[in-house]
């Protein structure tokens, strides 16, 4: 075919276009047919014929000429010169490029390279080079990339960066010249590229080439950036780093649940159980540790024993497993191995002639102690190595700057494991302390988690919350009881409003009034990230008076007529207790219980309580289990976990906070496995008041912990409008 296709920068800057002409159109000769198929190319980039534009001083030729406008940036004219130029060559057209056309594409099948190398810097970390080879010339891409997500758009996804380019993304690998990368496939590099650089990633020159200097611990990246090229479709050359990629391999999946059990555990494992500690051996192997996340009552601490007993049958457990648990569960922690693992030697540090013992820690499989006795004996257990280190209720050092905190960290363990139903319950951090006990560095200092994954994940950004999600992730277990438990008997939650009185709603409206002003004035005063303090005072007194105005220390409320709540609830557990039900109410309040049990008695209600007063623990829950009490006021703090009272069929919330895990712990006491009866969960709440529009929030937390254990999308911290919500008249 004679015509000629000649390709040129715009000269007259009319506008950012590429001009085109066909030789000869309407000239014998040529067909028909190939001019058609040319303008529909051409079109599809946003040709526009030359005539339209007369009115800007072009003149219009003998040839039909096009304005091809690729929207000015260098993406759009190498979207061009990549997809538009040998599509027209295929055609038959030939094309002429200009000699001083800047923007050449270099062949898109052009092999890139990963290599990965030892940090000589930092032991345990590692280099990382990613680019493209050019004629055996190695030309690294990470600089434009990281060029290339310092341009992200304000809203911080990955999406928004990806629509800057309709094509492709142009990444410079020359003068004058560039790979061309189509969007939607660069976006899962930059995923991973953004993850490792925005994370413990620092950018620096190595031999130089630059690289990546990444903590060893992100060795799943590898595994996933090799994913992420594989769908480039383009040939890729990796050199190094074997180890780290089989590291990363590993972490990626899950190990089958028939692996070796203990031979010696004196219980048969259900299949999730198995499959726990399968995966708890699985870490331990790979040197690492993680998180049980398992829900309330599905025996975390029957796995962890079981996997104890295989390291000491395999011969692995030459130094003693320890133990740190509230202090209420240690008693707990040794019944259940000396239940299920009599063979493993226990020693359970506690008491006030614990001492005594301190030298038969050597000697022990496991010792068992408590996070206050840890922080006061911390100087004995320093000196000491173990095999494992477990933290039963690892949410415990969830403020990172505690003492309990900083004594886990002190001890010196080949592995460590975290045990809680509730790793999240109100904030990010929370997450991050257990994490920076657990595999420090694997979510950077806390400077850098904060503004690169809290800040943004609590503002709503998705692609944050994805990375952070893939990140913790094979380093969780998290099983829910709906999933895994099917045999349990069905849960009915009930949330049962509550009217005030006159005289009620009179003194929770003057009461609110003048903590609404307070809190205002100290938000005005502080903001409302210092104003914590204040704000939960403030809502401690209207939680008070919609349980009971004498819980309230102020003048006047003991001449407040009516009780709406307690009304209720005595007349709810008379009910209850008549048609035979065995009833748990759990309130924040120690002076709450107080009240219900002088009302129970004077009913004549077999009842026991439990505060954190109580010093026998184990009697009380005795009593309720073996039938010599229908009704167990529990503390929500004292006894909300680390407690079977499966007798239970029925469970009270008399007050509830906005904290919706610890709700589920105190439920799980009696929705666990071993139950048998249907249970029925009610909460009560005063309707329009404080206690209603903590049901929102709760459904807030629960939403942020489900986004990063599982599923789900974020919440948002508390906010000022949160507090004038809470802080609104009755409805």
């Amino acid at each position: 075919m004679e015509t000629l296709l000649a390709l040129d920068k715009d000269d007259e800057g009319l506008m950012p276009v590429l001009e085109l002409s066909f030789e000869g159109v309407g000239r014998s000769g040529l067909d028909p047919s190939a001019e058609c198929d040319a303008k529909r190319l051409l079109e599809s980039f946003g040709a526009v014929e030359i005539a339209c534009l007369e009115h800007l001083g072009v003149p219009y030729g003998s040839s039909a000429q096009y304005v091809v406008d690729v929207d000015g940036s260098v993406n759009g004219f190498c979207a061009f010169s990549a997809y538009a130029i040998p599509q027209l060559r295929q055609l038959g057209w030939e094309v002429d490029v200009a000699e001083d056309y800047p923007y050449r594409v270099v062949d898109g099948d052009v092999p890139w390279y990963v290599d990965v190398a030892p940090d000589e810097q930092k032991p345990d970390w590692f280099n990382l080079e990613l680019g493209i080879a050019i004629d055996g010339r190695r030309v690294s891409l990470l600089p434009a990339m990281l060029a290339l997500l310092d341009r992200m758009p304000d809203d911080g996804q990955m999406a928004s960066l990806v629509r800057m380019a309709t094509r492709c993304f142009a990444l410079p690998v020359g003068e004058g010249h560039y790979v061309a990368v189509p969007a939607d496939r660069l976006r899962r590099i930059l995923m991973v590229v953004r993850d490792l650089w925005e994370g413990t990633g620092t950018p620096r020159m190595r031999h130089g080439e630059p690289v990546l200097a990444v903590d060893g611990l992100r060795a799943v990246a590898l595994t996933e950036l090799d994913a992420a090229l594989g769908e480039v479709g383009v040939p890729v050359s990796r050199r190094g780093g074997v180890e780290l990629r089989e590291l990363g391999c590993a972490l990626s999946s899950r190990p089958v649940e028939d692996s070796v059990l203990p031979r010696g555990l004196q219980v048969e494992l259900r299949p999730y159980q198995r499959e726990g500690v399968a995966w708890l051996q699985h870490l331990a192997s790979l040197g690492v540790g993680g998180v049980l996340a398992d829900d309330m009552g599905l025996g975390k601490t029957l796995q962890t024993i079981a996997h104890v007993l295989l390291e000491k049958e395999s011969g692995r457990l030459t130094r003693p497993a320890l133990v740190i648990a509230p202090t209420s569960l240690v008693p707990g922690w040794g019944r259940e191995l000396a239940k299920f693992a009599p063979q493993l030697s226990v020693l359970l540090l506690q008491g006030g002639r614990r001492h005594e013992r301190f030298a038969e820690v050597r000697e022990a499989d496991v010792v068992v102690t408590s996070y206050p006795l840890l922080t006061r004996d911390i100087e004995t257990f320093e000196t000491q190595e173990f095999h494992l280190l477990v933290l039963d209720e690892a949410q415990a050092i969830k403020n990172q700057h505690s003492r309990a905190a900083a004594s886990v960290r002190a001890i010196h363990s080949k592995y460590r494991v975290c045990l809680s139903g509730t790793p999240l319950e109100n904030n990010l951090g929370e997450l991050f302390a257990l994490f920076d006990f657990l595999l420090p560095g694997l979510l950077g200092s806390r400077e850098q988690f904060t503004v690169g994954f809290r800040q943004p994940v609590e503002a709503g950004d998705t692609d944050k919350l994805d990375v952070l999600r893939r990140r913790v992730a094979p380093f969780i277990l998290r099983r829910m009881k709906r999933d895994v438990a099917k045999e349990l008997p069905p849960k009915t939650e009930i949330v049962r409003p509550i009217e005030l009185g006159d005289d009620e709603r009179e003194f929770y409206e003057s009461i609110r009034v003048a903590a609404h002003a307070d809190v205002r004035a100290a938000i005005r005063k502080k903001g409302i990230a210092a104003s914590t303090i204040p704000v939960l005072a403030a809502l401690m007194k209207l939680r008070q008076v919609c349980c009971h105005p004498k819980l309230v220390n102020l003048s006047g409320a003991d001449e407040v007529v009516g009780a709406a709540k307690f009304e209720m609830v005595t007349q709810l557990l008379r009910n209850l207790v008549s048609e035979g039900r065995r009833v748990l109410v759990f309130s924040q309040f120690a002076r709450m219980l107080t009240l219900l049990s002088e009302a129970l008695l004077a009913e004549g209600i077999r009842h026991v309580t439990l505060t954190g007063a109580t010093t026998d623990r184990q009697a009380k829950v005795d009593a309720f289990q073996e039938g010599r009490a229908d009704v167990f006021l529990i503390s929500l703090k004292a006894g909300g976990t680390g407690l079977t009272l499966t007798a239970a069929d029925t469970v009270i919330h008399y007050d509830p906070w906005w904290n919706p895990a610890a709700q589920s712990q105190a439920t799980d006491r009696a929705y666990r496995i071993g139950q048998t009866k249907p249970v029925f969960v009610y909460k009560l709440i005063v309707a329009g008041s404080v206690e209603e529009r903590m049901l929102r929030l709760q459904q807030r937390k629960q939403a942020l912990a489900d986004a990063i254990l599982s599923t789900g999308v974020t919440a948002a911290p508390l906010s000022a409008q949160d507090v004038e919500d809470l802080f609104a008249p009755l409805d």
